[in-house]
């Protein structure tokens, strides 16, 4: 659902780069606190939260060069809202998405850059958001227990997906180049991305139900699911008193990090090369429905990675891969950096802090 340059008008484009620079400054904030709280619950504590964070972002980027096909002559691929939404928390994995949508557009011209803002706004924050609050409210309703997370993670991204289609649409209606029934195009829209959203649930349940069997204090989205001990007192039932008690030993995060990374490489590196070659949802509506009409080249469109492959390279199979081993690595790498950044700005004693002037 990457919208290229020329999809939607300038003005429009502009008010959403400041609706997503405005969700990505309050994600800032929010992250702050999924990243360096001293109870965080993906490992303890939040000195080794920002490269899992990291992991995340990459993970999603090698994932999103694996679109497999949906329907004849259309394909699709994660879009990784709900999926970092529920592993790392819903301000963490809205920075996630937008780290991983920066550096496919300016490195792999996937997405325009004048429409980076509508990108944000529909593939980050819309995903996002939507698989959260569906996400938490199906945990409070549901047992307690790890399938439950597993399900309500289906759930969520699954739904998160035709939102993203309704919210592309919306954008299309106030700021479209081209005039093309709006009707048609929710429709076709929507229609397309439920199957495509029945890919993403799968993916998103898949993966955390995996991490949830391993290590579930690295989900956040899985905290607090053991239900506290009942006692039954008079005829009723009533918590019991919880001892204090040393904190878990949730071990070292390095061979879930180091396993998450090979994952990532090998998918990005071998895997996509066997991903389907049919566009994807949003790219088939657009050609389908004439919404393409006045889509404009990409400003970064002679990068030497542009459309995921290494220029100068004459073996197809080589230069894919080659080039999402690169981006696996450099997304990684920012993401982190992103991340370490984030939580020292909030864990930082006081006394390192630059003493006010007096």
């Amino acid at each position: 659902m990457h919208v290229p340059d020329g999809f939607i008008n300038a003005p429009v484009s502009a008010v959403t780069g400041v609706v997503a620079a405005a969700a990505v400054a309050v994600s800032l904030r929010g992250a702050r606190r999924e990243l360096g709280g001293a109870s965080n619950a993906l490992s303890g504590g939040g000195e080794k939260t920002a490269p899992l964070a990291g992991l995340v972002a990459a993970f999603i980027f090698a994932v999103q060069m694996l679109n497999f096909p949906v329907a004849a002559g259309t394909s699709g691929h994660l879009l990784g809202g709900a999926l970092a939404a529920i592993l790392v928390g819903p301000y963490t994995g809205v920075l996630c998405v937008s780290v991983v949508l920066l550096m496919q557009g300016i490195l792999f011209a996937d997405g325009g850059l004048t429409a980076l803002g509508v990108n944000i706004t529909d593939m980050a924050i819309t995903t996002t958001v939507v698989a959260y609050l569906v996400f938490r409210a199906l945990v409070k309703v549901l047992p307690r227990t790890r399938r439950s997370v597993t399900a309500a993670s289906f759930v969520a991204a699954l739904l998160s997906v035709p939102a993203a289609a309704l919210v592309f649409t919306a954008i299309y209606a106030l700021g479209g180049t081209t005039d093309v029934p709006i009707g048609k195009v929710l429709t076709a829209m929507v229609g397309v991305h439920v199957l495509i959203g029945i890919g993403e649930a799968v993916i998103t349940a898949l993966t955390v139900g995996a991490v949830i069997a391993v290590r579930p204090d690295l989900v956040y989205g899985a905290r607090g699911l053991s239900a506290p001990l009942k006692l039954r007192v008079g005829g009723e039932l009533v918590d019991a008193p919880v001892a204090p008690t040393a904190p878990a030993r949730t071990g070292s995060t390095r061979k879930v990090w180091g396993i998450g990374i090979v994952t990532a490489l090998l998918l990005a590196g071998f895997v996509s090369f066997y991903a389907s070659a049919s566009p994807d949802g949003l790219e088939k509506v657009a050609h389908d429905k004439g919404i393409d009409a006045k889509t404009t080249q990409h400003a970064t469109s002679d990068s030497p990675l542009a459309d995921y492959s290494v220029k100068d390279i004459g073996d197809a199979r080589l230069a894919g891969g080659l080039a999402g081993v690169i981006g696996v690595g450099v997304t990684v790498a920012v993401g982190s950096g992103v991340f370490w950044a984030v939580r020292r700005r909030r864990t930082r004693p006081a006394d390192e802090r630059t003493p006010e002037t007096v």
